[in-house]
């Protein structure tokens, strides 16, 4: 599926291949099962560059159907998942063998591809932006969507305290947190300072950006963690670093998946992190919405509109 120009969903093409001549380290995926993630928007749109024409997608999962040379980590027929790699809206998926993991026998091609990238991105923010113990309290936005419905049970197993917000109050009931709330950004703040007695939270998690970002702010206790790792309602504006010190000498980190998963080392590390809680139960694979990958512009529409629960994946 081709993007040839920026823009809305229906710039999303059709179009036939040819097998690809891998280069070396290259490793060609038989694709069974494709992520779709608001950061394909991002690269739709044009709000993250891209060289034109592009492949959306970095989440897929399915089997080796050949090897280039130099590729000694995989061979054909190896079951394999990737949540960083280019270009996934495909049939036939040219991967580098640096990112990809092998997949156990217990997860499933399609559990892989709706958790490879929202499940490694719940990892390191729960685990390495800012590990946090038990009886700390997080605020996490878009708790219904496909990475707060993985960060949510996964700070919870660590013992910290939840407090989810959503869109709306059919996806906030679907939210099992310690406080699962559906407030208006305006009086989300008011809200969170009598749950916690006026202090705030330690750490704000938002993937909504510009429309949630006062209330993220306004949530924080003194000296605490805004995570802002999305911009699902539009980029987040200039932010002026005065407003910081003035809402409690407060820190702003703008984190993505690529930077904490830069190795093969770190990628298998963070990738068996998440394998080991899918394994345990601690968290799943909630699929609330399966489309053709002839039918990825009606899925964007259907993510943009904020009308999908859980994970969204591609079928070819």
């Amino acid at each position: 599926m081709i993007v040839r120009q920026h823009g809305g969903p229906d710039v999303i093409e059709r179009e036939d291949m040819d097998t690809p001549v891998l280069a070396h380290g290259q490793v060609l995926v038989a694709t069974e099962a494709i992520g779709l993630n608001y950061i394909d928007t991002y690269f739709r749109t044009g709000l993250y560059p891209g060289d034109l024409p592009l492949t959306l997608g970095n989440e897929g999962a399915g089997r080796v159907a050949a090897v280039g040379p130099g590729v000694t980590a995989f061979s054909v027929g190896d079951r394999v998942a990737s949540g960083t790699g280019k270009g996934s809206y495909t049939t036939h998926w040219v991967v580098s063998q640096d990112q990809l993991v092998a997949l156990p026998d217990s997860i499933d091609s399609t559990d892989a591809a709706a958790m490879m990238l929202k499940g490694m991105t719940a990892c390191y923010l729960a685990e390495d932006v800012l590990p946090l113990k038990a009886g700390q309290v997080a605020l996490v936005h878009a708790a219904a969507g496909g990475v707060g419905s993985v960060l949510v049970p996964w700070l919870r197993d660590k013992g910290v305290i939840v407090i989810a917000h959503s869109g709306s109050a059919q996806k906030a009931a679907k939210v099992d947190a310690d406080h699962s709330l559906h407030d208006p950004m305006e009086t989300l703040a008011d809200h969170i300072c009598a749950i916690t007695d006026g202090h705030g939270v330690d750490v704000v998690y938002d993937g909504v950006g510009k429309a949630s970002w006062n209330a993220s702010i306004a949530s924080l206790k003194r000296r605490g963690m805004m995570v802002s790792y999305g911009n699902a309602s539009g980029a987040v504006p200039p932010v002026n670093l005065l407003d910081l010190s003035r809402g409690g000498s407060l820190y702003v980190t703008r984190p993505t998946l690529f930077d904490y998963v830069a190795t093969p080392e770190a990628l298998t590390h963070t990738a068996q992190r998440l394998f080991d809680r899918m394994a345990q139960g601690i968290i799943k694979a909630e699929i609330g919405q399966h489309f053709a990958l002839t039918e990825a512009a009606q899925a964007h529409r259907t993510l943009e509109a904020r009308q999908t629960i859980g994970s969204t994946v591609l079928i070819p």
